[in-house]
């Protein structure tokens, strides 16, 4: 037998986060095809437009995504924009203060991204919950009411 229930009726859960490796699916083929385009359309050599573009994926990912996602996201962007966005193209290098100021506005950005999306989704199941009144039963009877 089939029930009808309202769609309103009762509170909603909160969203449950993307699995991680789905996050980390997304994040590896957009700062491939972010970094592509990039390169593409401005030129290799552009760092700088990369991490800006690849910050904002970051934070874009983090927003469906849970919070021990956040360190493998930024990993992988930080690999496309380390490998590809600054020549020689396709060679890994590491600079202490560039790299770790990379990886630490990537992973800023999903972190970022995530806490939001937490904010927003907690506040969203506030509004949601019903409102009550608990206010305390007041005496009817006896020498309240004189008048």
């Amino acid at each position: 037998m089939v029930e009808w229930v309202s769609l309103r009726a009762g509170a909603r859960p909160v969203p449950e986060p993307a699995s991680t490796a789905l996050v980390w699916f997304a994040a590896f083929g957009g700062a491939l095809l972010l970094v592509a385009s990039v390169n593409a359309v401005i030129g290799p050599g552009r760092p700088a437009l990369a991490l800006a573009v690849l910050s904002v994926l970051a934070s874009l990912l983090g927003w469906c995504a849970r919070f021990t996602a956040a360190p493998g996201t930024a990993v992988l962007c930080w690999l496309f924009l380390n490998g590809f966005a600054i020549p020689p193209a396709g060679t890994l290098s590491w600079s202490v203060r560039r790299d770790a100021f990379w990886l630490s506005c990537l992973l800023a950005a999903a972190l970022a991204g995530t806490a939001l999306a937490r904010l927003g989704h907690a506040r969203a199941a506030y509004r949601r919950l019903p409102v009550t009144s608990t206010t305390a039963p007041t005496d009817r009877g006896g020498d309240a009411h004189r008048g």
